[in-house]
């Protein structure tokens, strides 16, 4: 659930542009007009690390999916992340519930990117997507 937030000067700064609106869940989340919007921002990695919370995304409406989105954590060591599964958690109904449908299509405008399919059920969102192994690993003492 997320909750209505301030558009403060740390995120106007941190982004590059203001955003015509704010919510807040786990993550701060500003939403933009349109998918241009969102590869134009020009993020300041260390303005954003002074906010506090896990995370900051930009999204808008996209151009060939249903919204698209960018997120920076910088706060945990991450500029940008490429797809960032637990984010859909967030904006998957805050985008179900603007356009009135259950099922989207969305778009990561990361470097690398990714598309994803979200599906929103009951209180649950369903993510489906492709992806590559690049490393598997093992914790000592721990049976699979």
């Amino acid at each position: 659930q997320t909750l209505p937030a301030k558009i403060s000067a740390k995120i106007i700064n941190g982004l590059g542009q203001s955003p015509v609106e704010v919510v807040q869940g786990e993550d701060l989340i500003a939403i933009f007009e349109s998918e241009s919007d969102i590869i134009n921002l020009k993020p300041d990695f260390t303005m954003l690390g002074r906010i506090s919370m896990r995370g900051i995304c930009a999204t808008a409406p996209g151009d060939n999916s249903d919204f698209v989105c960018r997120f920076f954590a910088p706060r945990l060591g991450i500029n940008e992340d490429s797809v960032t599964g637990s984010l859909y958690c967030e904006l998957t109904p805050y985008w179900a519930n603007r356009l009135k449908r259950t099922v989207l299509s969305a778009v990561q405008l990361s470097e690398r990117g990714g598309e994803l399919v979200c599906e929103l059920r009951d209180d649950r969102v369903l993510i489906n997507g492709r992806a590559i192994t690049y490393m598997i690993g093992e914790i000592p003492g721990i049976d699979s």
